[in-house]
Order: structure tokens, then C-alpha cells, then sequence
């Protein structure tokens, strides 16, 4: 079993992984994610006892005791660059021995539950719903950079493709499914199952105007159009897909959670996000401990 170079696995000179900031012995093996680095303690403040807070750029970790249950809180910020980061990171920090550069003979294999915001493109999904992601397709190209064909569902990729007519010059979109058991685990008569699109931005990735043109002035109607097996897309963010293929690849547990704040086609915005959102938290947090 070969060492991790120094360069490819970075180490503070304190022992704790380059950007997260973490040791090793600093998280649980059931971890929530949220974006926003402000809605950590958010999280955290449901805990029983919190026995750790650190922060560093835009990821900051709560870790704590629930009913019993050992659980970690961190943001990742927003973006499938950043789930790169996150996930390889907190998969080190399980699976690679710091002092020996290696890789552990004995897997750990983690739970990683995504709670987040997102727009609804179909006039059937209204704000303050709850969706759990079934299924992600990504239009960025983070899952392209990895060996990762046997984790994906291609023949989905190929018929957005062909369907949405899409560009060449754009990324080729990869789909990712969700662990079914997680699925089963977090579902109930308050939650809808979704398709859910993960964008490299918020503005012209989403078909917002602003003051630029965007390529196709038809995307939001084209995605919420797309049906193939029965599947529809649903909602838009910007982790899921990125999330989902990481997952399934490093070998660990995810889910995504996300609260429509947001109904594309019928123009309307949430009038409580915040309470939306802490509902969303409650319910996570009830369904984990």
C-alpha cells in the first residue's frame, strides 16, 4: 500500500486536514451539510450538548450529542467545487491514516444528509414543500474528472441530451441516484420524492436576467418538460448532483433534503423561508435521532 504524498493529502501542522480544519477523532459518522456557514448553529442548536465548534474559510463544524446519537454539522458553502473539497476531505479523515499516509484496511463508511433550499420548476411542487432528492442530474463537470461511468445512470444523461436539445459547448450532464435506504428512512406523508438539477450557478445556469442574455431562453421550460421512465425534474441548487456522485464513489451514505423556497413558474417566493427551513431541520434531525 503505497503513502499519500504531502502534496495530495495536505496537513496542518496541527494534524487537521487542510481546509476543513478537522482531526480526525473531530466528527461523527452521521454528518448533516447545509450551505450557508450561519445555518450551522441552526442545526447544532436542537443538540443535546455540543462538544466541538471550528471554523475555517467558509466551513464551519459543529459536533454534538443527539438522543444518544453523535452528530456533526458543517457547511460547505455553495457549489459542487466546494462538495469536492468537503467530501474528499471528510472521507480522509475516516479512511487514511495521518501518520502513516495510507489507506485503513477497515472501511468507515459515513451517513452524509444534505439540508438545503431550492426552487420548484413544476406548478405541482409549492413553497414550504419538503423534496428529497431521488435522483440528480449535474450540469456541472465535477463527476467527469473521476473514473466514475459505473455510478451513473447514462441512459437518463442521454435522453436529457437528446430531449433538451443541449448545447455541446455545456458540460455533459451526469445522473446520480440517492441511497435507496436513506430514501425509505427520511420519506413520509410530509415529503415528496423529486429530480432534482444541480446548477454551476445561480443566475444564468437557472435562467435568471439580470442584464445578460442566456444562452437558451427556453432551459427552465425545457427541464420542467423533460420525462423520461416517469422521471420529471423538479427543483434546482447547486450540491446535490456533485453530492450524490461523490457518494456513491467514495462509497458512503447521502440524501438531500431540500425546502422549496421557491416556484419558478408560478413566480412566487416563499413568505416564511426561514421557519420553512428550521421545519426542514426539525424534521431531519427527528428522522436521524
Amino acid at each position: 500500500m503505497s503513502k499519500i504524498a504531502a502534496s495530495e493529502l495536505i496537513i496542518n501542522p496541527d494534524g487537521s486536514i487542510y481546509h476543513l480544519n478537522l482531526l480526525p477523532e473531530d466528527i461523527a459518522t452521521t454528518i448533516i451539510t447545509v450551505g450557508d456557514p450561519d445555518r450551522v448553529a441552526s442545526v447544532s442548536k436542537y443538540f443535546d450538548s455540543i462538544e466541538l465548534k471550528k471554523a475555517k474559510r467558509e466551513f464551519v463544524t459543529h459536533t454534538g450529542m443527539l438522543n444518544g446519537k453523535r452528530i456533526s454539522v458543517l457547511s460547505t458553502g455553495i457549489g459542487t467545487d466546494n462538495i469536492d473539497i468537503v467530501f474528499n476531505e471528510l472521507d480522509a479523515l475516516v479512511n487514511v491514516d495521518f501518520n502513516s499516509r495510507e489507506v485503513k484496511k477497515d472501511f468507515t463508511q459515513l451517513d452524509i444528509i444534505r439540508i438545503g433550499t431550492s426552487g420548484s420548476i413544476q406548478t405541482a411542487i409549492p413553497v414550504d414543500a419538503f423534496l428529497i432528492s431521488e435522483l440528480a442530474i449535474g450540469f456541472d463537470s465535477l463527476l467527469h474528472f473521476y473514473e466514475c461511468d459505473h455510478v451513473l445512470d447514462e441512459e437518463m444523461a442521454e435522453a436529457f441530451v437528446k430531449q433538451t436539445n443541449w448545447s455541446p459547448k455545456k458540460s455533459f450532464p451526469y445522473v446520480v441516484k440517492a441511497n435507496q435506504e436513506l430514501i425509505d428512512q427520511f420519506s413520509s406523508e410530509q415529503t415528496v420524492l423529486g429530480f432534482t438539477a444541480t446548477n454551476c450557478g445561480f443566475y444564468g445556469p437557472q435562467s435568471r436576467k439580470i442584464r445578460l442574455n442566456v444562452q437558451d431562453e427556453q432551459l427552465n421550460e425545457k427541464l420542467a418538460a423533460f420525462n423520461h421512465n416517469n422521471k420529471k425534474i423538479t427543483n434546482l441548487e447547486m450540491e446535490t448532483a456533485g453530492i450524490y456522485g461523490l457518494a456513491n464513489l467514495l462509497g458512503h451514505r447521502s440524501l438531500s433534503m431540500n425546502a422549496i423556497i421557491a416556484n419558478r413558474p408560478l413566480g412566487e417566493f416563499s413568505k416564511t423561508p426561514k421557519e420553512t427551513v428550521d421545519t426542514l431541520i426539525q424534521y431531519t434531525l427527528g428522522k436521524l435521532a
